[in-house]
């Protein structure tokens, strides 16, 4: 009887299918989409948001992402009203294909001129004749998840209608098969569960639109689509059970001290080290846990034990001094502070909590706690070790962090980050950097620096790549000899860093970086052309902040790249938001929207922005406004979508009613510090300090040099800059060292601090 149904059933799928290849040659447009939406309802769920966006009449240009083969059929399935695509003919060759364009009454584009003009004629016929015509704006599947900029046929398709532009966004089919995630389309394996996915419809925008204005608004639905989801892979922590067990043999995370283990091993001590610090150290109500420990394996396990047992581990800044941490250990409730006595040695910090001590811990690891982290790290399936550790209990939404900011202007504030929030940032990478199984990441940011948690932490360790960390970033000795020894092929860092690096590392011992990602402060070309001179790899540049959790957009390197048809990597810019994030520039005046190239406040959106401040319910609704976090950065975007940060608020000046740029003196004053020499130290800054006539006096703070003010001086007239760009020869101040944090930024509170006490002394 069952063999008899079973028969039956594909009797009847054969027999339908021969129908819609009929229907499709006899061009039967309502059984072709009767069948389609029959069979995406089996294959998807189907959510739209903003459907009273849409018009119910009347002409208008629908303008879409495109991430998937798929994503045309499924408008159709979406949109209440008949789509009429503009395609690229290449996908309709075969007689079948081309029957199929021809039910839905597609509009064939070739790479030709006059076909180009056609189609788009045709186009703006349908418009006028109050039809749906349909757009991927960007030209062809994105490769790598990100919006890709916008081509300019949109505006010669709607010139001579009034027709409005409809931006939306279709999110959920970037991971299938039918998209590139994983570096192919369809040879992959198959997600089982249905999608769900989400058609996001924004509000109809006027007829004459910028295109980059429309890209913005697609961008934006983006934002709002990976706010909403959450995040699609599981929490991080379950990601990282599976990661560690499927590792293989190969080493997973070492470090400068000769500590080298494999996925399965790390999983094993981190599980034993949960079960002996739940047990000797930590209460059940202690939430908060401070962790003072460089990047190390043993600051892996500590932080991955903590997250494991569901609470919340605080990567404190050791280049602060002990109020400052104190003032932190205080903001976050935290009574235990996990440190190495070996590390502890090279400080002399008072701290208002109690230290506990991994060389004690080690000797408190009793027989069942290590057979408990062998069960789960070798024998009981991942998801019972989930099950047995409560994992599933964790929520998207739920704290995984605090990072106290650097405090480069002012008191650090505790930044509260979600698993969400870094989980989202651990996908950003994957897509755009790409890390693969043969890569091995330089660990040196320091994890209480949100770039080195986010990436160098969880992002090595829960995608494919190993892990070589060392505790001193600027140990350009023991970095090189751990890059050699372990054939490091990606690293991050910031422009101090590389500065350091081209001094006094060899090129044999880079031989093997692929990718290096710099950010923190703005590089230099002329850096980056000494770097890729010496190591034979270009520095590209990203930006973020720790609020940001931190990644917010990122040039992709020309060794990762995978778009064939877009420009993915941009010098003099900070890349493209990266999937599931939005940039816009407001005036600071007004708040209004600014159009593309032209500089404003940057605001950025979407699934990265932090849960708030901690304790500091104010400055969080002053940061956050709207859904849009206020970076405090000046910046454009131009209209392919890249950023340029051209500035800072902070680090302007409003002197005579006038706001002048410290970054672009700066920026000129380098170069006349520099000439001649190559070696691209940090040797001038520029801060200000109040003046009673005009508001703000410029202070340049500059390493001892031969060049005198006056020469300085007639190099900033030279380059061109206004009158009041020019500080006067008494503020020209010599110090032995330009302030800088322990990640290489610039001490921007310090410095104007200095510079008080200097001008102050020569007032006196």
């Amino acid at each position: 009887m069952l063999l008899q149904i079973l028969l039956a059933l594909v009797l009847l799928i054969v027999a339908i299918h021969v129908a819609l290849v009929a229907a499709i040659f006899m061009q039967w447009e309502w059984f072709v989409r009767l069948y389609f939406r029959g069979l995406f309802a089996c294959l998807y769920r189907k959510r739209i948001v903003g459907l009273e966006n849409l018009p119910s009449e009347g002409g208008y240009l629908l303008c879409s992402n495109h991430v998937s083969w798929l994503d045309g059929s499924l408008m159709l399935w979406f949109i209440p009203r008949p789509v009429h695509f503009i395609v690229d003919a290449s996908n309709f060759r075969s007689k079948f294909m081309f029957s199929l364009s021809q039910v839905f009454d597609s509009i064939l584009m070739t790479a030709s001129p006059k076909s180009i003009a056609r189609a788009l004629k045709a186009g703006r016929d349908g418009l006028n004749q109050g039809k749906v015509i349909g757009l991927f704006p960007e030209g062809g599947i994105s490769r790598n998840g990100q919006l890709q900029a916008f081509r300019p046929g949109m505006e010669k398709i709607l010139k001579g209608t009034e027709a409005p532009i409809v931006p939306v966004y279709l999110d959920g089919m970037w991971g299938s098969i039918f998209s590139n995630s994983g570096g192919r389309f369809i040879w992959k394996l198959p997600q089982l569960s249905r999608r769900t996915l989400t058609l996001y419809i924004g509000k109809p925008l006027p007829t004459q639109t910028p295109v980059a204005t429309v890209r913005e608004k697609v961008q934006q639905l983006n934002a709002e689509a990976a706010r909403c989801g959450g995040t699609r892979q599981p929490i991080l922590t379950r990601r990282l059970i599976r990661s560690l067990r499927s590792s293989g043999r190969g080493f997973k995370s070492v470090d400068s001290t000769g500590t080298e283990l494999s996925g399965k091993t790390l999983l094993v001590r981190v599980l034993a080290l949960r079960r002996t610090l739940r047990r000797e150290v930590l209460s059940d109500d202690e939430t908060n846990v401070g962790i003072l420990l460089p990047p190390s394996v043993p600051a892996v396990a500590v932080n991955f034990a903590l997250a494991f047992d569901r609470r919340v581990g605080v990567n404190l800044n050791y280049t602060v001094s002990s109020a400052v941490m104190n003032k932190c250990i205080a903001t976050a409730g935290i009574k235990h502070v996990l440190t190495s006595r070996r590390f502890m040695e090279k400080f002399d910090f008072q701290l208002d909590a109690e230290m506990v001590y991994l060389e004690d811990i080690k000797d408190r690891v009793g027989l069942f706690d290590k057979i408990a982290g062998a069960l789960g790290g070798y024998v009981f399936p991942a998801a019972i070790t989930e099950r047995m550790l409560g994992l599933q209990h964790v929520r998207p939404d739920d704290i995984l962090t605090v990072i106290f900011t650097s405090g480069s202007t002012g008191t650090p504030k505790g930044v509260m980050l979600t698993y969400a929030n870094i989980g989202h940032n651990v996908d950003a990478i994957d897509n755009v950097v790409r890390l693969r199984k043969d890569d091995t990441v330089l660990g040196v940011l320091p994890f209480f620096h949100s770039f080195g948690y986010a990436v160098t932490l969880w992002g090595v360790n829960t995608l494919s790549a190993a892990g070589a960390y060392h505790f001193n970033p600027l140990d350009a000795k023991q970095v090189g000899k751990l890059a050699e020894k372990y054939k490091a092929t990606v690293m991050l860092g910031t422009p101090t860093f590389l500065r350091g690096y081209l001094r006094r590392i060899e090129p044999e011992q880079f031989k093997h970086l692929d990718v290096v990602v710099v950010g923190a402060e703005k590089m230099p070309i002329a850096l980056a052309d000494q770097f890729e001179k010496r190591f034979g790899v270009r520095p590209v540049e990203g930006y973020g902040a720790t609020e940001l959790s931190p990644l917010v957009s990122v040039n992709v390197p020309p060794s990762r790249s995978v778009e064939k048809f877009q420009i993915d990597c941009r010098e003099c810019s900070v890349g493209r938001p990266v999937s599931g994030v939005a940039a816009k520039v407001i005036s600071p005046d007004d708040g209004e929207d600014l159009p593309a190239d032209t500089d404003g406040l940057l605001m950025i959106s979407g699934a990265n922005v932090m849960k708030g401040y901690m304790g500091r319910e104010d400055l969080t609704v002053e940061a956050i406004r709207d859904g849009w976090y206020a970076t405090g950065d000046v910046a454009k975007i131009d209209k392919e979508g890249f950023i340029h940060i051209t500035g800072r608020v902070s680090r302007f000046s409003k002197i005579g009613g006038e706001m002048v740029p410290h970054i672009q003196i700066e920026e000129e004053l380098a170069k006349a510090f520099c000439e001649g020499d190559e070696d691209d130290q940090i040797r001038v800054m520029v801060t200000a300090v109040p003046d009673q006539k005009k508001g703000e006096r410029l202070i340049v703070l500059h390493l001892p040099s031969e060049k005198t003010p006056e020469e300085l001086r007639k190099h900033l007239v030279a380059a061109g800059l206004p009158n009041i760009y020019i500080p006067s020869q008494d503020c020209f101040l010599e110090t032995a060292e330009i302030p800088l944090l322990g990640t290489g930024k610039l001490d921007l509170k310090a410095a104007k601090d200095l510079a008080m006490e200097l001008t102050s002394a020569v007032a006196r």
